[in-house]
């Protein structure tokens, strides 16, 4: 008995320090809200990367013009600022393979090019989608895309999205058949009280 209220007020110390804390964003889309949950211990520069965009309303108007599918319930959805005037500078990239995080249901990933290069633009990741992760089997230069956060309400309207009608001759490449049309738009982003 002693050992479980020692457990239990251990745990609630760690719940109330700085190191546990987390930061939640509510995305008001137009198919409603997905509430998300900011990892600033395990991927501090990404996470402080797209709350930088939530603080000054650069998330507001933007719209998710990309959905993948990925087989069964699986895929993902992206959204970025297209004005390269509202962007801020590229931010270095926090693999998976330091943070250990990873691309399952639920996680906010940075998309970017070459290593250093995200900025605008994040995705959601439905169902399990490890092969984004850094490592061997992993795309590309095998750095994979960095995970920062995940989603902790509102996964149908990520699932909507996921399903929502995409144009068969947009987008460039493997990205061909993957344009949302219409986009859809995140109305705010607004950091939780």
């Amino acid at each position: 008995m002693l050992h479980r209220l020692l457990g239990l007020l251990l745990a609630l110390l760690c719940l109330g320090s700085p190191a546990f804390a987390q930061t939640r964003v509510v995305l008001h889309t137009e198919l409603g809200d997905v509430t998300i949950e900011l990892d600033q211990v395990h991927a501090p520069i990404t996470a402080a990367n797209f709350l930088r965009y939530v603080d000054a309303r650069r998330w507001d108007g933007v719209e998710f013009y990309r959905a993948m599918p990925g087989g069964e319930n699986r895929g993902l959805i992206q959204a970025g600022i297209r004005d390269s005037r509202r962007l801020f500078p590229p931010i270095a990239h926090e693999p998976t393979s330091l943070t250990g995080l990873h691309h399952v249901e639920g996680a906010l990933s940075m998309p970017r090019l070459a290593l250093g290069t995200a900025q605008g633009d994040f995705t959601i990741i439905v169902g399990d989608m490890r092969y984004l992760d850094a490592g061997p089997g992993s795309a590309g230069d095998g750095q994979g895309y960095a995970v920062f956060g995940r989603v902790v309400e509102g996964m149908d309207a990520v699932r909507r999205i996921l399903a929502a009608p995409t144009s068969p001759t947009e987008g460039e490449g493997m990205m061909r058949g993957q344009m949302l049309s219409p986009r859809i738009r995140i109305i705010t982003a607004r950091r939780m009280p």
